[in-house]
């Protein structure tokens, strides 16, 4: 199969390395990564160990791939649409954070749009390296439920390359427990700057609780079964999963960027109805200390 990975950051080489084992794939991502990439390699560490070559690029070829596999910033999504209409792909599959990255890229894209969430940890360490930090697995479907053939497909496509895969039948209730995860650590860990495993003991994972447990809440307003207990023990166990990584956020604001905190507590807030003040407290606190930067 041929594989467009759009979004060469941590978990997009993470994939992009485990598939080019089995597929061909090319990875768009930023300099210097690609460059080094383009010039010796991907190597994959901690978890797995692999040295691939994947082809790489700063823009999307005009070559038709069978699968996109977007890893980009939610805020980034609208670019992402537009860059891949040049590949034409037969089929994408988002695994970003946030809600609605799907409808955004299928409005734009003559392609069957598929949801995916990860738990696998990963990290650059360096250019053209990049670490895994904890393993885990991918989940896909349909954005809206049910089943796809083409979901299958990709899942089978993921398996060839020894991916820990589900083809989900129920992506609208994992995507906001994955939501309950991202909001109960991203924005937590950033705040705190400390690594995932503080919040499995100790007082930061108090906030990160009542955070997924909105999450959860906001949920069933919308018509999604998540229990608080559910919700709250996927961020338990997916904190004592990749106890050692430091999460995106926590990433983004150490380099200094943009954060995804709009598409994570942001989100929850927007959809709402009635007052979640841990979300409300963490989104506010991460704007202001973009606001301060220039990053908005």
């Amino acid at each position: 199969m041929r594989v467009l990975v759009f979004g060469a950051g941590s978990l997009g080489s993470l994939l992009g390395g485990l598939l080019a084992r089995a597929h061909d794939v090319t990875l768009v991502g930023r300099d210097p990564h690609v460059e080094r990439v383009r010039a010796e390699g991907l190597r994959v560490t901690g978890e797995y160990t692999a040295h691939v070559e994947p082809a790489a690029t700063t823009a999307v070829p005009a070559e038709r791939f069978d699968l996109a596999l977007v890893a980009v910033k939610a805020f980034d999504t609208p670019a992402a649409a537009a860059a891949l209409d040049a590949a034409d792909p037969d089929a994408v599959l988002s695994v970003q954070n946030g809600l609605d990255n799907e409808r955004t890229l299928a409005s734009a894209l003559d392609a069957e749009v598929l949801a995916g969430t990860s738990t696998y940890g990963a990290r650059l360490t360096e250019p053209g390296t990049v670490d895994c930090t904890g393993r885990g697995d991918v989940a896909l479907g349909p954005p809206d439920g049910g089943e796809s053939a083409v979901a299958e497909s990709v899942g089978a496509a993921l398996r060839a390359a020894d991916i820990e895969t589900t083809v989900a039948a129920d992506m609208p209730r994992r995507c906001w427990e994955k939501l309950a995860v991202n909001a109960g650590i991203n924005a937590v860990t950033a705040l705190a700057r400390v690594e995932n495993g503080a919040l499995v003991d100790g007082a930061a994972g108090e906030p990160a609780r009542r955070a997924a447990a909105e999450v959860a809440r906001v949920a069933r307003e919308r018509g999604i079964e998540l229990s608080d207990d559910a919700a709250v023990g996927a961020v338990e166990r997916v904190a004592t999963a990749t106890s050692a990584n430091r999460s995106s956020m926590l990433q983004d604001v150490e380099a200094g960027e943009r954060t995804e905190i709009d598409a994570i507590s942001g989100a929850v807030v927007d959809r709402a109805d009635a007052a979640v003040p841990v979300n409300e407290t963490l989104a506010a606190l991460i704007r202001g200390w973009e606001r301060e930067r220039g990053l908005r």
